[in-house]
């Protein structure tokens, strides 16, 4: 009995608290990208109301950015977005980004909601731990302004010009537009 017991809170020690973690990284970084989501559709709507598609598209190519380092730098995580079809070369998939989206797309094919795509693991990085988690962008009717088949040619014209490598249009209602994505060091792997 004792011996069992000693076994099941060995079991707790090794595991127990590697499972609360885990849920305790979901749940924050599932709230920084609540927060980034909701920071973002302010200022694309107003943007959107004052100067136009014009006005939205300077909030994504600058106030994006800047709320995404300012939840950085406050949380201690790494929080971005990113999309199989980048607007912004910089923003292009790294190998684990883009198998988690190709699985979305996947998923997406099969009948389930974009917006509901989630992938949250521990994965090795380059010696070390890290959360990583990706939740699909999903492509609504205000999206195809911008990113959608029917851009019109003065918002194309602006779109090349700041992005000469974009591949960021063409996109259809129900298509996952991008994910923000999320990665926080858990410190260094042991052999």
């Amino acid at each position: 009995m004792i011996k069992s017991a000693a076994a099941g809170l060995g079991f707790f020690i090794l595991c127990g608290p590697a499972f609360a973690d885990e849920a305790a990284l979901k749940a924050q970084a599932a709230d920084l990208v609540a927060r980034y989501a909701q920071a973002l559709k302010t200022a694309l709507g107003g943007a959107m109301e004052k100067d136009g598609p014009m006005g939205a598209l300077d909030v994504c190519r600058s106030a994006a950015p800047k709320i995404a380092a300012d939840l950085s730098t406050s949380s201690g995580w790494s929080v971005a977005r990113t999309s199989l079809k980048p607007r912004n070369a910089a923003s292009a998939p790294d190998d684990y980004e883009r198998k988690v989206m190709e699985s979305f797309n996947a998923r997406i094919a099969q009948g389930e909601k974009d917006g509901d795509l989630v992938s949250a693991k521990i994965v090795e990085d380059h010696g070390g731990k890290v959360f990583r988690f990706i939740k699909a962008i999903p492509t609504g009717e205000v999206c195809l302004t911008c990113h959608g088949e029917n851009v019109s040619p003065e918002l194309k014209q602006k779109i090349s010009q700041l992005y000469p490598n974009d591949q960021a249009t063409g996109f259809r209602v129900g298509d996952m537009r991008g994910a923000f994505t999320l990665k926080k060091p858990l410190g260094t792997s042991t052999p």
